[in-house]
């Protein structure tokens, strides 16, 4: 039977939505199946909810296991009619159609934003009950003193003790984050034992969106960038002249003005361009006027968005003042902030202890992922990405820190950096900047380099021209310990990454080789492919080291290996080179690692299907149940990849380097941010292993 937690909010404001996607995030990594249930919706159509469609999106769930059950108009007619019964029986009914197909449903209540809190809060409670779930109380400590949210702590465990509740835990969401501390000694113990997390505020997700903005005052973009994630830090008038203005501006700043007031327009969009003066995340044209077309050529080029309003500056602003940032936007950096401040401030296994799920039977990409995100959180690692003008990679970065899942370093000329990330609307936060061309470690790193490459014939002159690039500057900063890994290759070739590497980072004692792996997150869990990216042709001999090197890699990340040396044939059945190459292989395997089940050569599908098993090797510990393949070389191993990535649509992780020392990780030049992040995680979770 499943196993619902109701989270309600017990005062206005309270911000649920982080608990409810924290929840959701923590449960999927938990159990096989996870549902979301919205009892009450604010639209017209429970099928379009926000937050069902982000859950949809992020958890990927279907209608069958994500749904709403009635409008708040539907609410007010039965509750008007008197069938308050008929409510609870609807959503009973819906709740029910979800359990069905989940191991544990999250269910999120009203927001008690309604003008009968008391009615809201009765409701809530009333369904936690019939549903038969836990309630995930939620306190809003915003604009309220420690003694206020402590005494609101209290009262919202009294009141659903009086409802008689089944009461999981608290949250105190929205605190101030100076205050944080101070409010958790505050909070008394309950009688009942259960725990109570503080989260404090945050600007990231509070701050509205610009695409937040956009959509709440139906504005018409006519110029600028196409990007609306970037966050309105800050609001300005452009009531004054523009000396007096630009001062007022600062990163960030969403401006409205008259459309008449080309003087504003274009000192705005020159201070975007300025290193000098901030850049602005939006501008809005206000009343209705036409833009004249030389300005509007100009704006064009403004790398924040331009729209025009038909109303007055006033109104334009009172609306813009009434927007709010929210979880349910979708919004990558909204909900990276949201998952870090979760993970940062809530005891996941205390919750999950009280819950008691069920082991999940299966991996699915969603939760490989995720877990691997919390793995690499656990000990915090420090990896340097070389590649710091590359937008994808500072977008990266962003989530990365935002979730806090590494001490990063980028690498690159500073100050173009900064506005390459201003322009994009990208907080780099705390993120550490170093440019290789005027840091006091490149002489270091260079005498490092001559030394360890003297015996080639690099001079120091040599050396300190090719820490100059930042990947060799960024593998000098594994080799002597100031960071844990590196990623590069987002605008580089493998070469280009792997060669600092193999110069002086150099391969692990007994490792003869480095190679590669992919992770191909299929729907119900995870093979180990390699080489599918280094090694064009390997002899029986690097064949046998990539093989054990793979069953290492498949440990690390939770695969129990089982490896399949692949070929054309099965057993004995084929001769030839290729053939005798990989039973020269499978048997040095097999003497190096007497432990580990390996079976070579074996074809794919015999490596897969149990059926084909039975026939072509029967008795095999491996045949039918492989998740270790080994191609016999490049050309096999990569169109294999690419085509179970594009046909199968299996999610492909890597390439994944091993044999170094130190872990030093490629990225595609076609990779996307989320493959940044990544191969990110990936490479911190290997520096935890050394």
């Amino acid at each position: 039977m499943a196993r619902g937690i109701y989270v309600s909010a017990m005062t206005p404001g309270s911000g649920k939505s982080l608990i409810s996607l924290g929840l959701a995030d923590m449960l999927g990594r938990h159990a096989d199946r996870v549902g979301f249930f919205r009892p009450i919706v604010e639209g017209d159509d429970p099928a379009r909810d926000p937050m069902l469609e982000l859950m949809q999106r992020r958890f990927n769930l279907d209608s069958s296991t994500c749904r709403g059950g009635l409008t708040r108009t539907q609410l007010r007619a039965l509750l008007v009619a008197g069938e308050r019964g008929e409510v609870d029986a609807r959503c009973l009914a819906v709740y029910s159609e979800i359990a069905a197909n989940c191991d544990v449903v999250i269910v999120e209540g009203t927001d008690l934003s309604g003008h009968d809190v008391a009615l809201e809060f009765d409701l809530n409670a009333r369904l936690a009950n019939d549903l038969g779930t836990m309630v995930l109380a939620v306190v809003n400590a915003q604009e309220s003193t420690t003694a206020e949210t402590a005494d609101a702590v209290d009262v919202a465990r009294r009141q659903l003790a009086d409802a008689k509740c089944d009461l999981l835990a608290v949250m105190v969401n929205r605190a101030a984050p100076s205050d944080v501390e101070s409010l958790t000694a505050a909070i008394r113990p309950g009688q009942s034992g259960r725990p109570v997390y503080v989260i404090p505020e945050q600007s990231e997700i509070s701050q509205p969106s610009i695409a937040e903005v956009r959509d709440a005052l139906q504005a018409r973009q006519v110029a600028g960038s196409s990007s609306m994630e970037r966050d309105v830090a800050a609001v300005k008038v452009a009531a004054m002249t523009v000396a007096n203005f630009i001062p007022q501006l600062s990163d960030g700043t969403l401006v409205i003005v008259p459309a008449d007031r080309a003087d504003v327009m274009v000192a705005t969009l020159a201070s975007s361009f300025s290193s000098d003066f901030p850049v602005a995340s939006g501008m809005i044209l206000t009343g209705g006027i036409e833009v004249e077309p030389a300005i509007l050529g100009l704006l064009a080029s403004a790398p924040f968005p331009v729209f025009e309003v038909t109303g007055d500056t006033y109104t334009t602003a009172r609306r813009v003042s009434r927007v709010r940032g929210e979880i349910s936007s979708g919004n990558r950096r909204k909900v990276a902030a949201a998952l870090g401040s979760w993970s940062r401030h809530v005891d996941e296994s205390e919750l999950l202890e009280r819950l008691a799920l069920p082991r999940p039977a299966t991996t699915t990409p969603l939760r490989f992922l995720n877990e691997l995100i919390v793995r690499a959180r656990a000990s915090r690692q420090r990896i340097v990405l070389p590649e710091g003008l590359d937008v994808r990679v500072l977008q990266a970065a962003e989530i990365l820190n935002r979730r806090d899942v590494c001490a990063l370093t980028v690498l690159g000329p500073e100050m173009q950096i900064r506005e390459l990330a201003a322009s994009e609307g990208i907080d780099l936060g705390n993120i550490n900047l170093i440019n290789p061309a005027t840091s006091g470690l490149r002489e270091e790193f260079a005498r490092e380099y001559a030394t360890l490459r003297k015996h080639k014939g690099v001079t120091l002159e040599d050396a300190h021209e090719r820490m100059l690039q930042g990947a060799y500057f960024g593998a000098m900063m594994v080799q002597l310990g100031r960071v844990d890994g590196m990623v590069s290759g987002a605008a580089h070739t493998t070469a280009n990454t792997i060669r600092p590497a193999l110069e002086f980072i150099r391969t692990r004692e007994g490792v003869k080789i480095v190679s590669s792996v992919f992770l191909m997150l299929l729907e119900d869990r995870v093979l180990v492919y390699g080489d599918c990216a280094v090694n064009p042709d390997p002899d029986a001999e690097q064949l046998a080291d990539i093989a054990l090197a793979s069953a290492a890699t498949a440990e690390q990340f939770g695969v129990t290996p089982r490896v399949a040396m692949l070929s054309y044939s099965t057993g004995s059945s084929g001769k030839g080179g290729s053939v005798e190459r990989v039973r020269s292989a499978t048997d040095l395997v097999r003497r190096a690692r007497p432990d580990l089940p390996v079976e070579g050569p074996i074809q794919y599908d015999a490596a897969v299907d149990a059926s084909v098993a039975a026939s072509k090797a029967p008795g095999s510990s491996v045949a039918g149940q492989a998740t270790v393949f080994v191609f016999p070389d490049l050309n096999t191993g990569n169109n294999t990849y690419k085509a179970v990535q594009q046909s199968a649509g299996a999610v492909a992780v890597g390439p994944i380097l091993q044999g170094l020392r130190k872990p030093v990780n490629d990225l595609s030049r076609g990779c996307t941010v989320e493959d940044i992040v990544n191969t990110v995680a990936i490479t911190a979770v290997q520096a935890q292993e050394d």
